[in-house]
């Protein structure tokens, strides 16, 4: 239609030129000649006005516009033939004009239209006949009528035909475009059927992967027997409608890889003709080696860790024996219990006995630590009353906060707060953070503990008055060895404190969080699912009040 090949409006317009031309000098002239007159002469008149119209095509040219153009020309039709007697008349020849303009205006439904109005043109010509008496027969005027009529259809078979060349050649045209813009990409598509055999080729292959060969024997063939089975399983998504990748490598080139990616190119529904799919094959042997590369040193690095955590366990375990006899001795010496001392080696005694202690406090850290990391640390559950572990550590952190003239106070509730935990690591949580809080806590402070159950969970807070953390420094906090502050106030510290609390809070499904404000004071709070929920009581005649453990992480 129109859309398809505007330019040939000017050579339609034409045409319908011509023809009004034509038709108006044949109604002049047979009128001026003689024997042209009448409904005849008007008959003629009336073919003049679709010519004049087809003049618009010029300045507006649509499919709309030439439908309603050959309306034109069909009612024309309709009019002459009732005028001039139709088929028996001496216009017969413009009864065809209307299947003419439909050949030059293109397409198959003008064609039909066209049809359709010389049907209906020589049907009224026919009632025209028998309703009214038949016209003076003008033999000049009805061989001119054919001959006008013939040459107009002579002219649009071949505008009709210039079309089409036209058409063709434009559609021509784009297919070389775009095979030229296929062959100019960077990789390889190809179109393939269902069985992997190569229907084209476009673009560049990669250099392991010829084409040739490709249309010789088929693109499975062309992969590393091992990888078949992917590419295969890639085609099978693709004709299900999925997109299809695979990385193969190539038969003749093994250590090269080269990716695949296939999807269908017609509906995925079964349809009359076979499937055909399109592939885009690209090099991916760089790619492919940095995620080997990647690979290896991901292993390397886990290999190094887990060599360092049994590292750090084996030697842990070789300090302690002798750590032991060294605590051991020392608690005599300082006890005196085999004799007095001098008051100078007591003190050293004293000192050992201290230095010792604090060593193998970090020692059991350490072990804790590669335990949890080595996924080897067990929880051991048991009921008990959380007030009883937290009372406990305070009493050990208490002498240290009475040396630094640090207030310490705890918020329990009164009624026993029962939870299904290690009780080891729940007195390791709460000894972290109090000797942490007393630590960096300054003379003339305070440091309290809060001990909650809310509802499944059991909430620690300890919140001290202290120097506080640096927002940067927060998001550290909990990895090991991570230490916050200057120099000075790591160095009381190994960093290994908020480390084994997050961790024991993590084993118990629980979390650790961390709200501090540098030089006002720091709050960490350990949430833990592990309280021990009691039941409302029952309706009388029902079951009785039972405590209900709650699953924990871990």
């Amino acid at each position: 239609m129109a859309d398809a090949a505007t330019s040939d409006r000017p050579a339609l317009a034409a045409w319908h030129a011509g023809w009004a031309v034509a038709a108006a000098l044949l109604a002049l002239g047979g009128r001026w000649i003689g024997g042209v007159d009448g409904p005849i002469f008007y008959g003629v008149l009336v073919m003049v006005a679709p010519g004049l119209a087809g003049l618009g095509l010029l300045r507006r040219d649509g499919a709309t516009e030439r439908m309603t153009l050959l309306v034109v020309w069909g009612l024309a039709a309709l009019l002459t033939a009732a005028l001039s007697g139709g088929l028996t008349g001496p216009l017969t020849g413009f009864v065809f004009l209307p299947l003419a303009a439909g050949i030059a205006l293109g397409g198959t439904r003008p064609v039909q239209a066209g049809a359709l109005a010389v049907g209906l043109a020589a049907l009224t010509g026919l009632l025209s006949t028998w309703l009214a008496p038949p016209l003076s027969h003008l033999p000049a005027l009805a061989a001119i009528s054919a001959l006008l009529t013939a040459g107009a259809a002579a002219l649009a078979v071949r505008l009709s035909w210039r079309q089409r060349e036209a058409r063709l050649a434009a559609a021509e045209d784009e297919t070389a475009r775009l095979e030229t813009l296929l062959a100019a990409q960077p990789g390889l598509t190809l179109i393939l059927e269902a069985s992997g055999r190569v229907v084209a080729a476009y673009g560049a292959p990669p250099v392991s992967l010829p084409v040739d060969p490709l249309f010789e024997h088929g693109l499975v063939a062309a992969v590393h027997a091992p990888d078949r089975p992917r590419l295969l399983g890639a085609i099978e998504r693709a004709l299900a409608g999925h997109d299809g990748a695979a990385l193969f490598a190539p038969r003749t080139a093994l250590d090269r890889r080269v990716q695949l990616i296939v999807r269908r190119l017609d509906d995925p529904a079964p349809g009359p003709g076979p499937a055909r799919l399109i592939a885009q094959v690209f090099d991916a042997t760089a790619q492919y080696a940095r995620e080997l590369g990647l690979e290896v040193a991901r292993t390397e690095a886990e290999a190094r860790e887990a060599g360092k955590i049994r590292f750090l366990a084996n030697m842990s375990h070789e300090l302690r024996t002798p750590l032991n006899a060294v605590l051991g001795f020392s608690d005599i010496m300082r006890q005196r219990i085999f004799g007095p001392l001098p008051d100078r080696y007591g003190e050293y005694a004293e000192n050992i006995h201290q230095a010792g202690g604090h060593l193998l406090d970090l020692i059991n850290d350490v072990l804790d630590v590669t335990k949890i990391e080595a996924e080897r640390y067990t929880l051991t559950l048991e009921r008990f009353d959380a007030r009883e572990v937290v009372s406990a550590a305070m009493a050990l952190v208490r002498v240290n906060a009475d040396d630094k003239e640090v207030s310490l106070s705890s918020v329990l509730p009164g009624d026993p707060v029962e939870v299904s935990a290690d009780r080891r690591a729940l007195k390791q949580i709460a000894l972290n953070l109090l000797s942490n809080a007393v630590k960096f806590t300054p003379r003339g402070g305070a440091v309290t503990v809060t001990v909650e159950a809310i509802g499944p969970y059991l909430e620690v807070v300890v919140a001290d008055t202290g120097i506080g953390i640096a927002p940067e420094d927060v998001r550290r906090l909990g990895r090991p060895f991570e230490q916050a502050g200057e120099i000075e106030q790591r160095r009381q510290g190994t960093g290994l404190g908020l480390s084994l609390v997050r961790s024991f809070a993590e084993l118990h499904g629980g979390r650790m969080s961390i709200d501090s404000t540098l030089g006002e004071g720091t709050a960490v709070t350990v949430r833990l699912p592990v309280a021990l929920v009691a039941r409302a009581p029952a309706p009388e005649g029902g079951a009785e009040i039972i405590q209900m453990p709650v699953k924990s992480g871990g």
